[in-house]
């Protein structure tokens, strides 16, 4: 018999706060991240803003010697994760550790320090490459970290799909309870790729918004977006099984209940025509969830401020909710937070589960243009006061990988 599985803990470092409630009353009163970049140097590039963190101090969180140890997605990752156990008020201990387990998502893994790695090889040679140098760079290494800082035994794994690692990795983890090969998992994702590579990879192809104003840079469903502001955080769950939060008296903020994700076979970066790939992770998801689309109440789209994405996520919105989509409240909170890649679906899945327990729906901002291709609700610039029972979040990722996680009110 398949284990229901709750949220018990939420852990975050984003651009618009480095712990959750800083960063809900943020995203509930349209507060953005974005300004101009600093982390590289805006005179080379065409785009000129990012979401960047803020006053981080990763000293607050790990010893400082480990902290040199980790590239910033790890440092990141590990924060939050504390902050989550915390919050759950988790204890890992000799007899439970190896049913604890990590699973961390990130796209990129550690972009800084490749790039000052590499800086070093090419200016003084082999010999002064640091002999942390790959343990700090590769994208599991945030699971890595995490688990060892706090002693959880359990499975210990990084799923990498880009813009959606981090949504993959609650799914993977949530499943991993469902069938019983754990009680509890620090889930979610993280990601710091704001350096020069990135920057220049992302602006060849044209995917970064050049928009010189940065509140106003992303702009999700709005006639005049011209591309996605990348940001940087990360975002960490606690998932446990009902049974196991309820035997330690946990507090249970919400039930996740669905997964799907799908492959569109397509494109390297483009969606699917008519966002065909996204609409069957929403499908399955809810499905999976043993839930109607009319038991939806709130869309946490992957809204990347593209126009190919908005514009085929809008399609598939339709696609699976026909009739009840020109009134389903639907909301892109990279408007605010910028698209954190790998992490994005993690800190989005706190933010849907937060819009449950506060029964707030969050604006999408910058939305001043109509588009004739993009004609929902989108929650325009204010949020909303409505009562939110259950949510569909999705995360859309380069390759074509397609996921949608299904949050619910719990209910005993």
């Amino acid at each position: 018999m398949e284990k229901r599985v709750v949220i018990t803990g939420l852990g975050a470092v984003t651009p618009v706060g480095n712990d959750v409630s800083t960063m809900w009353e943020s995203i509930i009163n349209g507060k953005s991240g974005v300004d101009f970049v600093t982390k590289v140097d805006k005179e080379q590039f065409t785009a000129k803003v990012a979401a960047e963190i803020k006053d981080f101090d990763p000293a607050a969180y790990m010893e400082k010697k480990d902290a040199r140890k980790m590239d910033p997605f790890t440092q990141y990752a590990v924060a939050a994760a504390k902050m989550a156990v915390e919050d759950a008020k988790l204890e890992i201990t000799d007899e439970n550790a190896d049913r604890v387990g990590v699973w961390i998502g990130s796209g990129i893994g550690g972009m800084k320090t490749w790039e000052d790695q590499h800086s070093k090889f090419l200016e003084k040679g082999a010999k002064r490459v640091s002999p942390f140098f790959v343990p700090m760079m590769i994208p599991d290494m945030a699971a890595g970290q995490v688990s060892i800082q706090l002693g959880a035994k359990g499975i210990n794994a990084c799923t990498v799909t880009a813009c959606s690692s981090g949504a993959n990795s609650i799914g993977d983890a949530f499943k991993a309870i469902q069938r019983g090969d754990a009680d509890a998992m620090i889930t979610g994702g993280t990601e710091a790729p704001i350096s020069n590579m990135a920057f220049a990879g992302f602006t060849s192809a044209k995917a970064l918004s050049t928009t010189d104003d940065p509140k106003k840079a992303s702009r999700p469903f709005d006639k005049e977006r011209n591309g996605f502001v990348m940001g940087e955080g990360s975002g960490i769950l606690i998932l446990e099984s009902l049974e196991s939060a309820k035997e330690r008296g946990a507090q249970i903020y919400a039930e996740i209940v669905g997964y799907g994700a799908t492959g569109d076979a397509y494109h390297i970066t483009a969606p699917a025509d008519n966002g065909e790939g996204a609409a069957r992770a929403m499908q399955h998801a809810i499905a999976d969830a043993k839930l109607d689309s009319n038991d939806i109440d709130y869309v946490n789209a992957h809204g990347t401020s593209t126009d190919l994405n908005d514009k085929y996520e809008t399609e598939a919105i339709k696609t699976v909710f026909g009739e009840k989509a020109s009134s389903l409240a639907i909301s892109s909170t990279k408007s605010m937070t910028g698209h954190l890649l790998g992490a994005a679906g993690a800190i989005e899945a706190i933010i849907s589960i937060k819009a449950i327990i506060d029964g707030i729906v969050p604006p999408t901002i910058n939305y001043e243009h109509p588009d004739p291709e993009c004609d929902l609700d989108y929650v325009p610039n204010e949020a909303r006061k409505q009562e939110v029972n259950a949510v569909v979040s999705n995360s859309l990722g380069f390759g074509g990988h397609n996921v949608a996680l299904v949050f619910k009110k719990y209910e005993a």
